[in-house]
């Protein structure tokens, strides 16, 4: 496998290696002892899968201490274009963000470290998204700010389409009213 480094330290894009012949192909999804050579050191515990339409975006989220989380995203069918938002006060990066192109048809991985939010947004149909996350989800820490926050720099792709959001996701604060990722 390839991994790839962001702009943001701990925030890094895998490329697993893909071998093909006649049949089709098979790649190596996840491997610990390979992953955590590789300076990916979690012990995924839940995996998750969202299945949507094009022009959804889901986000941007996080658990709050002491159930934060890191995860390990990836698209089985589709494509989407991921967005991480370091939350940790204090960190040199904080307020930044890294975002990405993952498809069906690139096969590439983002993993993302505890301290920040994530979310993406759809861009093709019938888009399966699967993810790992190294601890299990507790309703209670659940937090999240809005995706389009201005604040943020994010330039989310135009679709041409209205967004989809959930009426929670459409809610939630601004990133300067949020509170730390390690707070309540």
């Amino acid at each position: 496998m390839n991994v790839l480094s962001t702009e943001i330290p701990g925030v890094v894009v895998v490329e697993p290696q893909v071998f093909g012949d006649s049949r089709g192909w098979f790649a190596e999804q996840y491997n610990a002892e390979r992953y955590k050579a590789a300076g990916i050191d979690a012990d995924f515990v839940q995996d998750n899968e969202s299945f949507s339409s094009k022009g959804v975006v889901r986000g941007l989220h996080w658990q709050a201490a002491p159930h934060t989380q890191a995860k390990l995203v990836r698209v089985v069918r589709g494509a989407v274009w991921d967005v991480a938002v370091d939350i940790r006060r204090g960190s040199p990066t904080f307020g930044r963000h890294v975002a990405v192109t993952l498809s069906a048809e690139n096969r590439r991985q983002l993993y993302i470290p505890r301290g920040f939010a994530h979310g993406f947004i759809v861009l093709e149909d019938d888009t399966l998204f699967s993810y790992k996350c190294d601890r299990l989800y507790c309703r209670e820490a659940d937090r999240g700010m809005l995706f389009s926050d201005p604040a943020l720099g994010i330039e989310w792709p135009d679709l041409g389409m209205e967004l989809t959001l959930s009426d929670k996701d459409r809610r939630h604060p601004l990133f300067k009213d949020i509170l730390p990722w390690s707070e309540g």
